[in-house]
């Protein structure tokens, strides 16, 4: 009989020295190829200008704006909307999400109102919110705090009633009152889907930024998008669309780090 072996003592250095695209950083080749045929299409004429400007040309507006102190002022007064839209919008999350997850009657008086508000998006109200509200800073806040509502809601609330009721027996038999066991095991274990819930409402305000911008702005990165449309600058248009795409990014790193320090207690399975 014929014994087949293999020979494996260079599969090591196969291994070790072979292309991998992972060593030459594999998941940034996409984009740079997309940007490279981007810049190609458009010195070539194949994407004309006013249909969208060049990668080129759009690092060159961005640093136009920024040293000409355009970019950052706009970017100050839309920053300034979110936090105000976000600032009432999860004070109200929390507030209803306490009510209805910790108590039967209020899980009675605020859920059903909740499902209602769930199914209504929050674009469909911007015509009203004019008519309520006019045509200035409120509609705009008052649109991004509508959106952010829900989903700190509605993750506080199932975080709320989903805490394991061992850990509840374990409490009372050390004899905690309602309002320990609520501090010290209730809202703890609630913590990582509020936190979840505060990364969706993060981005669902920037969402509604973009458009609640559109209404009759005088500044922020929605009017700079308006008067660049107008005039036919999207290089402009890409450059504040960057703009949004890191407000985002930037909220969901700010609320991950945030999340990495207050549940170092929670154990996980991803290895690190």
């Amino acid at each position: 009989m014929t014994v087949l072996t293999v020979d494996r003592s260079g599969a090591g250095h196969v291994g070790a020295r072979g292309f991998s695209l992972s060593r030459f950083g594999g998941r940034w080749l996409s984009p740079v190829v997309l940007l490279l045929l981007w810049e190609l299409g458009s010195r070539s004429g194949l994407i004309p200008e006013r249909t969208l400007a060049a990668p080129s040309a759009v690092i060159g507006t961005l640093l136009e704006m920024l040293l000409s102190g355009e970019l950052p002022s706009n970017l100050l007064v839309s920053f300034a909307r979110v936090a105000a839209g976000l600032l009432i919008g999860v004070s109200l999350g929390l507030i209803l999400g306490l009510v209805a997850g910790l108590s039967r009657a209020g899980e009675l008086a605020v859920d059903p109102l909740m499902q209602i508000k769930r199914t209504i998006p929050a674009l469909a109200l911007t015509p009203l919110f004019i008519v309520w509200f006019g045509i200035g800073e409120t509609p705009k806040v008052a649109l991004i705090a509508f959106g952010t509502v829900f989903p700190v809601y509605l993750n506080l609330y199932s975080g709320i009633r989903s805490v394991d009721l061992r850990l509840l027996d374990a409490a009372k038999s050390f004899g905690l009152s309602r309002w320990e066991q609520i501090w010290h095991v209730v809202l703890p274990s609630a913590l990582p889907s509020l936190l979840v819930g505060l990364r969706y409402a993060l981005s669902v305000a920037i969402l509604v930024l973009v458009v609640a911008e559109q209404i009759n702005a005088s500044a922020g990165l929605g009017y700079l998008i308006n008067n660049a449309r107008d005039f036919m600058r999207t290089d402009i248009i890409v450059v504040c669309l960057m703009v949004y795409a890191i407000l985002g990014l930037g909220a969901d790193w700010l609320v991950r780090t945030v999340e990495a320090r207050a549940l170092i207690w929670r154990p996980s399975i991803v290895e690190q």
